[in-house]
């Protein structure tokens, strides 16, 4: 074959979607976020988007911001709008399976691909600088003399910050059932509630309120991990005497009905861009743990996670 008719075929195809993702030059790709911006969710499909471009493998990367039900309203319309498209991720997480629990939405999270698992991060529980409560155990004595007097605000129900705190009221002999929980759309709304006084204690990941601790616009007063975050002098629940240990993980999935080449293309492309400057320079910067999963492997830890999740939740008296 000529080699001027040979590349206009290899074009037509390319145009047509005809090869494999790894066939063809870097991709323009869409990244549905389903939550509103400002949040854990943003700033990972922001920065993965940008790794990925860096990395070489995306030549750009459009957002949509769809936040509501711990991600369920940006699910539907994922599995809904991108069937068959390998040009398509989907932020998600621990918060999702979370909300799928408990909220039981018409769409499922198996209708979608799973692509792998990226980082992992613990949940921090800050006050409002001008609150008259100085330390978790202030907010303990009072949620004790009060359940409903303390208003925790965090992601949607289920979320991770939702599961800690109950798991917290559970701890120190308050009924988890009796919590006053205030779930947000996205993580701009929960943090402009807490600064504005709004609820009395809220939770994310640390690098959500960062800015906010080191401002002194926040007062960090627990941390959900094992032992503190590298750098940062917050005191762990266990430091506390709070039994409770909560990690919240973040992936990527494709869309529906993708093919298993266009499967196996989407999670190179998200595997070199997590070995990228930029993806590296996100996690210093959001003091994310790396903790990339792939393959069968990200596939069973789901299943894992739903189970342990469920559980978690049951013991909680959250279901």
């Amino acid at each position: 074959m000529r080699r001027d008719i040979f590349l206009k075929s290899l074009a037509a195809l390319a145009a047509a979607g005809a090869l494999p993702l790894s066939a063809r030059a870097a991709s323009n790709l869409k990244m549905m976020i389903p939550a509103n911006p400002g949040g854990g969710w943003d700033s990972t499909g922001r920065a993965l988007g940008k790794a990925l471009q860096d990395a070489g493998v995306a030549s750009a990367v459009t957002y949509e911001n769809k936040g509501g039900a711990a991600g369920a309203i940006g699910l539907a319309q994922f599995v809904n709008a991108s069937k068959g498209d390998g040009h398509a991720l989907m932020v998600m997480g621990a918060v999702m399976l979370g909300g799928i629990i408990t909220g039981k939405p018409p769409v499922s999270l198996t209708q979608a691909t799973p692509i792998a698992r990226l980082t992992s991060e613990y949940n921090v529980f800050v006050l409002p600088a001008q609150s008259p409560l100085k330390s978790m155990k202030d907010v303990i004595d009072q949620m004790k003399k009060d359940p409903g007097s303390v208003k925790w605000g965090g992601g949607s129900r289920g979320s991770t910050e939702h599961i800690a705190a109950a798991m917290i009221a559970r701890e120190v002999g308050v009924d988890p059932s009796k919590i006053n929980y205030v779930p947000f759309r996205g993580g701009g709304e929960a943090t402009a509630a807490i600064l504005g006084g709004n609820v009395t204690v809220g939770g994310s990941g640390y690098s959500e309120f960062q800015q906010y601790i080191e401002s002194g616009k926040m007062r960090a007063i627990g941390v959900t991990s094992p032992t503190r975050l590298k750098g940062v002098n917050v005191p762990t629940l266990k430091e506390q005497g709070i039994n409770v240990e909560l990690g919240n993980w973040r992936g990527v999935y494709g869309a529906p009905g993708i093919s298993a080449d266009q499967r196996k293309a989407l999670t190179g492309m998200v595997l070199k861009a997590v070995k990228s400057k930029a993806w590296a320079e996100a996690l210093e910067k959001n003091k994310w743990t790396p903790a990339v999963m792939a393959g069968a492997e990200f596939d069973e830890f789901v299943d894992r996670e739903f189970a342990g999740l469920r559980a978690t939740m049951v013991k909680a008296g959250m279901i």
